[in-house]
């Protein structure tokens, strides 16, 4: 598809702004190789190295196991973002855009609100945990802070304001800085982990094997059959990266080819989960031999080591790691997510600042505030609710659209549009979405379906897509 065809020559102000318009080949700029530090910035935060090492003990599988089926996961996220990321590589439109060929003009509304509201929740709790970092770098260079306020210091309240204003800084700067950032970030997220673990290996000596052994031998306290504890980890994995799966033509709109998209999704998930989950196995079992205990937080192997060369290091690896994967995960897509909600008066980086400003609070009150109030969990149903989008914008896409777009339509409010439906709301997706999301949201909040919680998002999203398939009328073959 040429510029030509992504020219919008008409369009309903209410839906379009120059943030949200199709971006023209000749002005992306990212290959593979800014595709895999996507994923190695989602990865590598402190939270998916802690996932991964718990993984292994977690499950009672031999350790073998365990690390099939974290490639396994790797292999269906990239099946997955392959295809939610491909019409955006042919169009250069974001996710809330794209969502309204399925859903209605309008009806993109809904989805796009509901993954802002995840997207700003889950920005202030990791904005939170990347204070952390700092925290951990200032106390190790002038000491802690004796005064408190709602349940943290005051270093930690400032390296909260510190880490908040940085990131609005780099996101104000634009796409452009932003991938510099994430190209920086993983490389030497990767770099530190990798010195850590050969660090690790040679404290540990010919001890290390036999604790890798132990860990190899299964244990936990799961009660399950292995063929549950590996779908369970499958789940576990492909849920992680559940809600980048879902926008991850957010990103793809950069990417100059389908091709290039692949090669990145290729390195970045199978390749590079199999090798950082290694990486985090030999260092867990480092700390077996080192320690006396299994330890799957790096900040707590960091105390133990109690090293200040180390501290400073660590703490800035954790610092990128985490704004890394919160840019990607939680900035981004709800800044495009609000300028979709009013093209008009919202822009990019107005959404991004909305989203600062709110998770300013979610952040700061985390601690003595809303991690007491057991708010995660209702978070995590409207995630579950998201996951019936990805089947219907699949199905739509690939079965009913069969690949082809009408980009004028998809900005514009004319009744007779092809995407204005039933007053801009598609009513048979929305009934696919509500009869899916129920099934999503019963794993979070069902104790019965406890243990399809790990992958209940797949289970959603498929039914999403089956339930949109029946529903919605085929169109004609040509003959």
């Amino acid at each position: 598809m040429d510029d030509k065809q992504l020219e919008i020559t008409h369009h309903d102000p209410l839906l379009y702004n120059e943030d949200l318009a199709p971006l023209k080949h000749k002005d992306r700029h990212w290959g593979w190789f800014e595709i895999f530090n996507v994923w190695s910035n989602d990865i590598q935060s402190l939270f998916g190295y802690t996932l991964a090492a718990s993984l292994f003990l977690s499950y009672g599988l031999n350790g073998w196991a365990v690390m099939a089926a974290i490639i396994l996961a790797g292999f269906i996220v990239m099946v997955l973002v392959n295809l939610s990321g491909k019409p955006s590589v042919k169009y250069g439109i974001p996710f809330p855009v794209m969502i309204r060929a399925s859903m209605g003009v309008r009806g993109a509304n809904f989805p796009a609100l509901l993954r802002a509201i995840i997207g700003i929740f889950w920005y202030g709790v990791q904005t939170y945990f990347a204070s952390t970092a700092v925290t951990l770098l200032l106390t190790a260079l002038f000491g802690q802070s004796n005064s408190e306020f709602l349940g943290m210091s005051g270093t930690a309240w400032l390296s909260f304001m510190l880490v908040w204003v940085f990131q609005i800084a780099l996101f104000w700067q634009g796409i452009e800085k932003i991938t510099v950032f994430l190209n920086w970030a993983g490389p030497l997220v990767y770099a530190v982990m990798l010195v850590l673990m050969l660090v690790v290996w040679y404290q540990a000596g010919d001890q290390l094997l036999p604790a890798v052994a132990t860990i190899f031998d299964g244990g936990g306290d799961y009660q399950g059959s292995d063929v549950a504890a590996f779908s369970a980890i499958v789940g576990t994995m492909v849920a992680y990266f559940a809600a980048v799966v879902i926008n991850f033509g957010d990103f793809t709109r950069f990417v100059r080819s389908e091709r290039q998209m692949k090669i990145g999704n290729f390195v970045g998930l199978p390749l590079n989960v199999a090798f950082f989950s290694f990486i985090a196995l030999i260092i867990t079992a480092g700390t077996l031999v080192l320690f006396g205990e299994a330890l799957t937080n790096p900040a707590d192997i960091v105390d133990r080591v109690d090293s200040l060369p180390l501290t400073i290091v660590a703490a800035l690896t954790f610092f990128a790691a985490t704004v890394g994967i919160n840019l990607v995960a939680n900035f981004i897509p709800p800044a495009y997510d609000l300028a979709n909600l009013f093209p008009k008066v919202i822009s990019f980086r107005i959404g991004g600042l909305i989203t600062a400003v709110v998770a300013f609070f979610v952040g700061g009150l985390w601690v003595a505030v809303i991690s007491q109030m057991g708010i995660s969990g209702f978070v995590n149903a409207l995630g579950a609710i998201v996951a019936p989008f990805y089947g219907i914008i699949v199905v739509d896409y690939y079965l009913i659209k069969r690949q082809s777009l009408n980009m004028q339509e998809l900005f514009s409010r004319d009744p007779e549009g092809a995407y204005f439906y039933q007053s801009g709301w598609n009513k048979k997706a929305m009934i696919a979405f509500a009869m899916a999301a129920v099934f999503s949201v019963a794993t979070v909040w069902v104790p019965a379906l406890s243990d399809l919680n790990g992958y209940g998002w797949m289970i959603g999203a498929a039914l999403g897509g089956v339930f949109y398939y029946l529903l919605v009328p085929k169109p004609k073959r040509q003959y």
